[in-house]
Parts: C-alpha cells; structure tokens; sequence
C-alpha cells in the first residue's frame, strides 16, 4: 500500500487533523517519521508549535526572548493545542501558558539551556551529515560500551568524548552506548531522573553536541545505541502533570509516580513516547534503543505499548534501510518479550542478561548478599553460558519465591552480557569496580567469560585498564526535600547487603569527582597489560564468526565441579573452539580434552604478555585422544582453535 502524504495546510489549522496512538499501528503501512509535538522548524523564521494539554481551557505561547511577545494557540481534537508562528529566529526562549496563569516549559522541548525550570529553546534541526550513507551494524556483530558522559572525560560533554574515540576505535568495539541523555535537574546525574525526554542534556553539550558526536561515530564505523527511559520521570522539574494525564494512580514504580500506558487517554501518553523514540532514530541516526527496566512498564491492555513501541521503531528502520534495534532491561527474567506479536511477545530485538553478571560476580568474589544469595556454584555459571537465565523457574532466596523462566530457545546473539556496568558498580554502597574487588588474573578471567561468550559483551567504561576509580550514585537536586529523599532511599537500598552503612552523599559534588576516569592510568603496569589483553580477547572474537554466528546448537559447556572448571565448546566447520574457564585456587590438569586434531593457542589469560604468572599451554597442540600434558593457572581462561582432525575420534573426550 502507499502511504500518502497530506497536503500542506497553510493557516492555523495546520495538522488539525491529529492521529491518536493508533496512527502508528496501521499494519503493512510504513509511515514517514513527521514530528506532531513539540516545535517544528519551517523554516525562514516560522514554525509550528503542537503540545497535548487536555486539561487546560485555553493554552498560550509565550516568547519570552529576544521579544517578549503572546501566540494564541488553537485547540485541536483530543486536546491537542497547536499554533503557526512567524519572524522567529532559532535560539528564541519560550513557555506554554496554561489557562492564563501558569507558565510551565514544553513537555516535547528539544532544547533547555537553562536547566529543567526555565524556558525552552526553538532548535533549528538541520545538520549537514558527513557519514550520510551508515546503515549501521547487525546485531551480532555488536560489542558494546557503555559510557556515561559526564564522567568519561574531565570535559564532561559530547566533546570529550569525540577525543577519546580513538581509544575506543584503537580497543576494538563495535557500538557506543550512551547513558540517558535526556534533561535532568542541575549538571550531575547518571540521567535517570531526566524529566524532558526530548531535551539533549544542555551541560553536555546539547542537541547539536549529539549529532556531531554521532556522526563522527559511524564515521569511523561504531554505532551509536542510547540509554531511554519510559517507565518513570524525575522528581524535580517534572511538570507533565500540569498538562495533562501522563500519570495513573492504579500503579507505582520504585522511583515514582507510573506512566500511565492503559488508563483514559493514554492513547496519547503513548504517542508521546513512541514519538520519542522515532525522535532519537531519525532526528539524531541514533542505531539502538536500551529501555530501561521495562518491568516497571506497567501495562496489561490488550495492545501492550512495547508492542507499539516496537512497531513503529521497525517500520522505521525499515523506511530509513537502516539497522535499528530494540534492547531490553527485564528484571523478570522473561523471554518472551522477544517473540513476535502473533506468539504474545513485544517483538524486541535483544535483552541485557544480569544472570550472567551474578553468577560471575559471585564466584569471582565471593558475596552472597542481597541478590546474590542465588548464586555462587559452578553450576550457576554453567547454566548461564548453555542457556542464558541460571533463574528460569526456580525458587529465588532473595525473591522468597520461583522467578523467571527458560531462555533456552533464544538465540544467543540476542542477550547482552557484561562483568561490570552502571547498575552492578553503582548500586553498591561504595561504587566500587571490579578491579576494586578481585585481583588481576580474576579481572582476566572475567573478561574472557564475557567477551568469549557467544552472547553479545558489554564493557562499562574503564574496565578494559581496571579503572579504579569509583562509580558512585550522584547527583545534583536544588529541591531539598528531594536531595533528602534520595538520600534515605539510598541507604534503603543497601539493606540486604553487607556493604558499610555510610554511603558517600549523593548530592556531594565531590561524590560525582570522584568517579570520573583516569585514562592516564591505561598507560602504566598491569593496566597497560589488561588493556592489551582486553584489545585481543576483541580481536580474537570479531574474527571468529563460530563465535558471533553461535546457536544453541552447536554450544555445549561441560562442568567439572571437582576441578573448578567451565568448558565452552563451539562446532564449526572453520575451526572448533574450546574455552577452558577455571575458577580454582589451584593449578589443575584439564578432564575434559579436545577432539583430537592439531590444536592452536588463541590466548591464555595467565600469559607473562598480560601481567600474568606465565602460561602452561604451548602454542600448538597435537591431541590423539590421550590426556594432555599441561596444566590450567588458578582463575585462568584459555582459547584454543583446532586447525585440523585428526583420524581419531571425531567425539568429545570425558
């Protein structure tokens, strides 16, 4: 079917005819992204302005620099208010005047130069794109990292990040993924309290600052995925209520008020959203959506709005030719958000596996705290690399009942795993990484378990050196009552852990100083060593499509619990693999050999090369079925590739 476009109105009346929600769920239809809220730039000084505000009588535009000027605005159906505007120049200031009283910015803003409670900005949108042709990356060939803006750099904006991209490129990643950037209160935040989901943080650089930051991404051939968040706002400088009912009563999230998805005029709650997320696509050529703890998406209606939400984000990325994905975080432990509609799934494209980070995390440390009650054998991290969530239905210590189940039929390069990321550093008391905890052959191990997993690896930024450098929670209230809020529920948090009850202020700005990186640190000792480790294992996995292309087919682990040890084994017609994973304190012999064939070293984490004691496995193996003569190092990992068979037995030795 073609989709054909509306003629141009030329009057106020302009786009009076407004679609509801369900202008974005017409099956086989592939509608043209065109912006309905916020300001539109029509160019020579005009533009359209469209906000929802069911709630007011009468809704008024007022600019307020450089001219102090009133626009009447003119209600259109569903509550939407709309006006034409001319003799703007971009940069002007403005509110929204609600009922000839209340002055509040705009819920779709692009732009907040002077924090969440003054006035928005009219953004001129056009941006001359250098790597117009990028088509982004399939989703297996991904290894992802994660940053957070503000504390990347001493600069602390978009800028700062563009000077480090040769790291990144130099380390060997695939896609930068940006924590939320949308505008939060003050200049200091990890960006979950944002409360304009349009708005480009201003501190960071602003909406201009991502572009360049983006182009220059896929210029050098990383896609760009960004950090939203569609469960909850901010408690400060939120003002959607004022306008209309964004929020329902029937439900409550951890950070707040819920969004009302499923209740009376959530149709356009919906369209608010989706919207947001076209936004980020196109406007910006963002490649990659991570939704924020969709559980706390609370929504039973027929047509959920991840559905919808996944919808429309296909049928543009199918419009545009472009690869655009769909990550989940799902505390449930449920699969099933990643199957199609006609299966009673949401249709996402992948989904962040913090299963995998516990059970690694506990063996390598030993807590057995809070949520990590439900780990620590073996066998948890043997069933996390065969299929996925190690809780798929059994009984949760930490939950005090059965939680999640089977991942089995996932296909592997649709789960994101991670040693370290914003969450598992910065929820602890004292936000200490990693290489705060364990030492460094153990910071090996890990990386090896993640990056030669055949699951899709997320660095946190700073691991590959072993940053030492905290992550802490921080962030920059003006509202005491707020800043006083947070900090209780911090100290909430920490309850079920064993952690020091005295947490650093999160409002303190030394708090957030002290959680920027030192990339000076990369270049000395064994930091230097781990990197160079980190740039192999890259390597290593983005040549090795047997490790990318995995199925659960041709993936077997084999755990030998005596011995401590974890073996991966991928079939491939190029050259099997075997990962040999050992978590003991000992040196140890392995039980489980190769087939038999002439076998190559691809890495060994205890190598003298990275810092380590010195490895026991020779480069090249010749196996004939008999035990091999080498020993595995305490808390090792070692990859070998056979070159060929042999004409022994073609089975897998016990």
């Amino acid at each position: 079917m073609t989709h054909r476009r509306a003629p141009h109105r030329r009057s106020a009346h302009e786009g009076a005819s407004v679609p509801g929600a369900s202008g974005l769920r017409g099956a086989g239809i592939q509608p043209r992204f065109e912006a309905l809220l916020g300001p539109v730039y029509l160019g020579d000084g005009r533009w359209r302005l469209r906000v929802w505000a069911p709630l007011a009588s009468r809704v008024e535009l007022h600019l307020t620099e450089p001219v102090d000027r009133i626009e009447p605005m003119e209600r259109e159906r569903r509550g939407y208010w709309v006006a034409l505007v001319e003799d703007v120049a971009p940069g002007a200031l403005y509110f929204y005047r609600l009922d000839g009283d209340v002055e509040r910015p705009d819920p779709a803003s692009r732009h907040q130069p002077r924090g969440v409670h003054g006035p928005s900005a009219l953004e001129d949108p056009s941006f001359e794109w250098a790597a117009a042709s990028w088509r982004g990356l399939p989703l297996r060939d991904h290894v992802l990292y994660e940053l957070h803006v503000g504390t990347f750099t001493e600069a602390g904006t978009f800028d700062g990040v563009l000077d480090r991209l040769d790291h990144l490129e130099h380390l060997g990643v695939t896609a930068v993924e940006l924590m939320p950037l949308a505008q939060f209160p003050g200049e200091r935040n990890w960006g979950y309290d944002g409360v304009y989901p349009y708005a480009v943080q201003a501190s960071y650089g602003g909406p201009s600052g991502l572009k360049r930051l983006v182009d220059v991404c896929h210029d050098r051939g990383l896609a760009v995925v960004l950090d939203v968040v569609y469960n909850h706002l901010g408690p400060e400088g939120c003002y959607l209520a004022d306008f209309g009912p964004y929020f329902t009563d029937q439900y409550r999230t951890p950070w707040g008020p819920a969004i009302n998805f499923d209740g009376p005029r959530s149709d356009e709650v919906r369209r608010f959203f989706v919207e947001n997320a076209l936004y980020w696509v196109s406007e910006f050529r963002i490649d990659g959506l991570r939704l924020d703890a969709i559980h706390g998406i609370l929504d039973p209606s027929a047509l959920p709005f991840l559905e919808e939400l996944s919808g429309a984000v296909h049928r543009e990325a199918e419009r545009q030719g472009r690869e655009i994905h769909l990550v989940a975080e799902n505390d449930r432990n449920d699969p099933r958000i990643l199957r199609a509609p006609e299966r009673c799934g949401h249709d996402l494209d992948g989904l962040w596996m913090d299963d995998f980070h516990h059970a690694l995390h506990s063996l390598l440390t030993g807590e057995r705290g809070g949520y990590y009650r439900d780990y620590g054998a073996l066998q948890h991290m043997e069933k996390a690399l065969r299929e996925g969530f190690v809780l798929s239905g059994e009984y949760s210590a930490f939950r005090q009942r059965r939680h999640g189940r089977s991942s089995r039929d996932v296909p592997p390069h649709r789960m994101v795993v991670f040693s370290q990321n914003h969450d598992q550093v910065g929820n602890r008391a004292r936000g200490e990484r990693l290489s705060e905890l364990v030492g460094l052959e153990k910071l090996k191990l890990a990386a090896a378990c993640t990056i030669l997993s055949p699951y899709l690896p997320l660095l946190f930024m700073g691991e590959e050196y072993g940053e030492i450098a905290p992550f802490l929670y921080f962030v920059d209230h003006s509202d005491e009552a707020v800043m006083e809020a947070v900090r209780s529920g911090r100290r909430r948090e920490f309850d079920g852990f064993t952690w020091p009850a005295e947490i650093p202020d999160p409002q303190g700005q030394d708090t957030f100083m002290a959680s920027r990186l030192d990339h000076e640190r990369a270049s000395d000792g064994w930091h230097r060593a781990l990197l160079g480790y980190y740039r192999t294992l890259i390597a290593i996995r983005r040549g090795l499509p047997a490790l990318t292309g995995a199925d659960r087919s041709n993936i077997e682990v084999h755990g030998a619990a005596a011995q401590k040890l974890l073996v991966l084994e991928v079939d491939d017609p190029g050259g099997d693999l075997f990962l040999y994973l050992h978590f003991g304190e000992d040196a140890r012999a392995p039980s489980i050999l190769p087939r038999s064939g002439t076998w190559e070293t691809l890495v060994e984490s205890s190598a003298e090369q990275w810092g380590g004691p010195g490895g026991g496995i020779p480069p090249r193996i010749e196996s004939d079925e008999t035990a091999l003569d080498v020993l595995l190092q305490p808390w090792s990992a070692v990859l070998l590739r056979r070159l060929e068979p042999s004409l022994g037995s073609q089975e897998p030795m016990g």
